[in-house]
């Protein structure tokens, strides 16, 4: 190879600090966070003080936590519709199986876990044999925990909820790892904010620093050219979808130790509020492209905004709004600096 070639070689180019930024996904939701955070800040002073921060960082941490593996399975290039009421269905196991056999609650949690992740399987399992859209297929699984969440809670405790489990062996233990509050300062914080903080840095060291990370922008990208090259591509797609399992489990077992019963109903509709944060973090909807701090970004946007709008003393109804139009904003800047990114290599 010549010296000319090798100086012409666009893998040997030094890359300036701009065309790095400008190459970040998360760039775009990062501008929109400051943007919503000084708004709020201008409009409502109690969103800046210590306390109101700690009540919006909570309420980001229980959307985050889903959103990190959901940004993950859409740069995979899959959807996972049964993602909200996998919450629901978590936190429904541990409890009705620990009240009904009278066990530790941690044997209850310890089952969860499994039927939690032998779902998130059977979605990945059944996306790989059967060659349908992950879009029907968790649509499908939707369903059936809906109707199971609902039937499944009548017919074994008489309602719609479940009893209570708060006078069992291990529910103190259980709800200090998953729904206990730590003061720093005077000022309260929930625990999911660790685990949320945990799941973000533990993605992006699987995305930025190990085999799998390229796997999964590799099949986001085009699975067939990625199965080309030897990447285990269903592999790759079933532990994706194990790992909203996995989330699932933690944000279910959060909601039923906050809580002590959990209401059947409860989740339809939070699967899109996941994809919405990935989305606004800078997550494209055709795979391929994200990061798990993108997701963690939006994930505080939609906190800041479903708060934000609270201490403004606005109406909430106004809410969904708000986040219909930051969903559009974000997307289109996210557009932008991918333009931009392109346009400078």
């Amino acid at each position: 190879m010549t010296a000319t070639a090798l100086t012409t070689d666009e893998r040997l180019l030094r890359t300036s600090p701009l065309r790095r930024l400008l190459g970040r996904p998360e760039l775009g939701s990062v501008v929109g966070a400051l943007a919503v955070f000084l708004f709020f800040a201008l409009v409502a002073d109690s969103f800046v003080r210590a306390a109101g921060l700690s009540t919006v960082l909570y309420a980001a941490s229980t959307i985050g936590i889903m959103a990190v593996p959901v940004a993950l399975l859409m740069i995979g290039g899959e959807f996972d519709l049964s993602a909200g009421v996998m919450v629901t269905s978590s936190a429904l196991i541990s409890s009705m199986f620990s009240y009904q056999l009278t066990a530790n609650v941690w044997v209850g949690v310890g089952v969860s876990l499994l039927v939690t992740l032998a779902i998130g399987f059977f979605n990945g399992f059944m996306l790989t044999r059967t060659g349908l859209p992950s879009f029907i297929i968790t649509l499908g699984t939707f369903l059936m925990l809906t109707g199971m969440n609902l039937g499944f809670t009548k017919l074994i405790s008489g309602t719609v909820s479940t009893k209570t489990i708060a006078d069992m062996e291990g529910f103190a233990s259980a709800r200090a790892v998953f729904a206990s509050v730590l003061t720093v300062g005077g000022v309260d914080f929930k625990i999911t904010i660790l685990w949320w903080l945990g799941l973000v840095a533990l993605a992006s060291w699987i995305l930025l620093r190990t085999r799998v990370g390229n796997w999964i922008f590799a099949v986001g990208g085009g699975k067939e050219a990625a199965r080309a090259v030897g990447v285990p591509v269903d592999r790759t797609r079933i532990g994706l979808f194990m790992g909203v399992s996995v989330a699932a489990w933690i944000a279910g077992q959060h909601l039923l130790f906050s809580f002590d019963v959990v209401q059947s109903g409860e989740g339809v509709g939070k699967e899109l509020t996941y994809i919405i944060a990935a989305v606004i973090g800078g997550c494209l909807i055709t795979g391929g492209y994200g990061s798990a701090i993108g997701s963690a970004v939006g994930a505080l946007i939609f906190g800041m905004t479903d708060k934000g709008i609270v201490f403004a003393e606005w109406n909430p109804d106004w809410f969904k709004f708000f986040l219909g139009a930051m969903l559009l904003l974000a997307t289109l800047l996210n557009a932008w600096v991918r333009k931009r990114a392109e346009a400078t290599k």
